[in-house]
């Protein structure tokens, strides 16, 4: 048994997140969405990414939380600024004394979907399949279920 699992999908101005319940092997959908940091002012977005994430772990009371790694692709600017947002999600978890685990985007599509190039369709798809949705969610918080599903696959895995 492993309990909530509150999974990370963090960016600068959408940072999605995914609950879902693991017990027994199987996994339950609780809850998912977006944190909508609009200000112009990327302080103003850090801040609103902490209120938010401080807000769904005090909702959702997590036992485990998962967050995506950073890569970078072409825009070391983009980067910098996906590595603000996820210091603020990071920082609102810590402060909540939770630990967390990270997994690079590779991982998490690999543990999904079969394949670490997945495309974010695809990851909308097999979260929908294995959450048994009536609809995918929104591709943030599609990312951030695919990263609480891999977080659990990964801690229901014997060690080898």
């Amino acid at each position: 048994m492993v309990g909530r699992i509150l999974g990370l999908d963090p960016g600068s101005r959408i940072t999605g997140f995914g609950v879902i319940d693991f017990v027994n092997g199987k996994a339950i959908y609780v809850a998912s969405g977006s944190i909508q940091a609009s200000a112009e002012d990327l302080v103003l977005r850090l801040k609103t990414i902490f209120d938010g994430v401080t807000e769904i772990v005090r909702t959702y009371a997590p036992a485990e939380v998962a967050i995506e790694q950073i890569f970078v692709y072409r825009n070391v600017d983009s980067a910098l600024k996906l590595g603000h947002a996820r210091g603020a999600a990071l920082c609102a978890v810590l402060a909540s004394g939770l630990t967390v685990s990270e997994y690079m985007p590779s991982r998490v599509k690999q543990a999904v979907v079969g394949k670490g190039n997945a495309t974010k369709e695809q990851v909308q798809y097999m979260v929908r399949l294995l959450l048994h949705l009536p609809t995918a969610p929104g591709t943030d918080a599609s990312d951030a279920l695919a990263v609480a599903l891999c977080h659990a696959h990964t801690l229901a895995m014997p060690e080898r």
